[in-house]
């Protein structure tokens, strides 16, 4: 289980994870570095071996994209994404290139906008 939290007024997002949902924020076009940056995934289980849990505060510019992928979807997507693409395009090109066969799998692409 993963959780986001916007906060539009001071522009951040706050968020967790358990288990095997990745998520990453891809960096908007001419944002200095680093391009993208992971959530820090905690190991365990929804309800049976939960960890401590401690969520993660990054700030948010205009641009800058979330994208979260269920344990489906193989790892290293990360490094074929362009923050210049929609959002569905690039949702659509980690199913194509990263789904695995033998797993359902399922990815969420959102953008801030201003």
């Amino acid at each position: 289980m993963t959780l986001a939290s916007f906060n539009e007024l001071d522009r951040a997002l706050t968020w967790m994870g358990i288990g095997n949902v990745e998520g990453l924020v891809l960096r908007a076009e001419g944002s200095p570095p680093p391009k993208h940056e992971n959530l820090l995934m905690r190991g365990g289980v929804v309800g049976d071996q939960l960890p401590s849990l401690n969520a993660s505060i990054i700030p948010l510019m205009q641009g800058d994209t979330l994208v979260f992928t269920t344990d489906g979807i193989r790892g290293g997507f990360a490094k074929d994404l362009s923050a210049s693409d929609p959002p569905q395009v690039i949702a659509d090109q980690i199913l194509a290139k990263y789904s695995k066969n033998s797993d359902d799998a399922l990815v969420f692409v959102a953008r801030v906008l201003k």
